[in-house]
C-alpha cells in the first residue's frame, strides 16, 4: 500500500466518525485539515433506491449533496423517501461549495444541503414542512434547520425525544425568519 493509499485511507476513517458531529460552518482551512481526501475524490451521484409504489409522481425530485460517510443524512434521505419523494443522492467530499452557490447563510448550516423545486433545503429540515414550502411558493431561497437538532428527521433518538427547533425561511435577500417550529417532548406521546 503506498503512502498515499494510506493517507487516504486514514483520513476517510477519521472523516466517517465525524461527518455527522461538525458542521460546515468551519473555515475552510480547518475543514481542509478534516478532510484530506477532498483533493483527490470525486463527485459520485448515486440514484438510491425506492420502489415505484411510494414515489408521489405529483413531487419533485430532491437533489441531496452529502460526504459518503453521513450516517444520519441517509436517515434524512429515507425520511425523505417515506415521505413520497423521488431522491438523488450526490456524494461529495466538500459540500461547502454547493452551499455558497444556493445561498445558505453563513451560521446557518448542518450536514447536507438538497435542492428541490427551484429551493435550497439546508439540514434535516422535516418533509411537511418542504411539502408546504413547495405548495406556498414564496418569494425565498430555501429553508434552513442550523445544526442537527435531536429529533429531527434523521436524527431521532432512542427514547423519542425531540429537542425545540425553528426551521428558517431564507429570503432572497438571505435574512431568515421563523417557517416551522417543531419538538419540545417525544415522538408519539402527543
Amino acid at each position: 500500500m503506498s503512502k498515499l493509499t494510506l493517507c487516504i485511507a486514514i483520513a476517510l476513517a477519521a472523516t466517517s466518525v465525524s461527518a455527522c458531529a461538525r458542521t460546515t460552518d468551519a473555515p475552510s482551512g480547518v475543514q481542509d485539515a478534516t478532510n484530506v481526501a477532498s483533493t483527490v475524490a470525486t463527485v459520485k451521484a448515486q440514484p438510491t433506491p425506492q420502489s415505484a409504489a411510494t414515489a408521489d409522481v405529483s413531487l419533485p425530485l430532491v437533489i441531496v449533496h452529502k460526504t459518503e460517510s453521513c450516517g444520519c443524512c441517509g436517515a434524512w434521505v429515507e425520511h425523505m423517501q417515506q415521505a413520497g419523494f423521488p431522491v438523488e443522492v450526490r456524494n461529495l467530499d466538500d459540500v461547502t461549495p454547493v452551499k455558497q452557490r444556493v445561498g445558505v447563510p453563513l451560521g446557518k448550516g448542518s450536514c447536507h444541503t438538497a435542492e428541490v423545486g427551484g429551493y435550497f433545503v439546508e439540514g434535516h429540515v422535516p418533509a411537511d414542512d418542504i411539502k408546504r414550502l413547495l405548495a406556498e411558493k414564496p418569494a425565498a431561497k430555501g429553508l434552513v434547520l442550523p445544526g442537527m437538532p435531536a429529533g429531527s428527521p434523521g436524527m431521532e433518538t432512542p427514547d423519542g425525544r425531540v429537542q425545540p427547533y425553528v426551521v428558517e425561511l431564507v429570503g432572497e435577500d438571505g435574512n431568515t425568519m421563523a417557517f416551522a417550529q417543531h419538538g419540545g417532548g417525544r415522538t408519539g406521546t402527543r
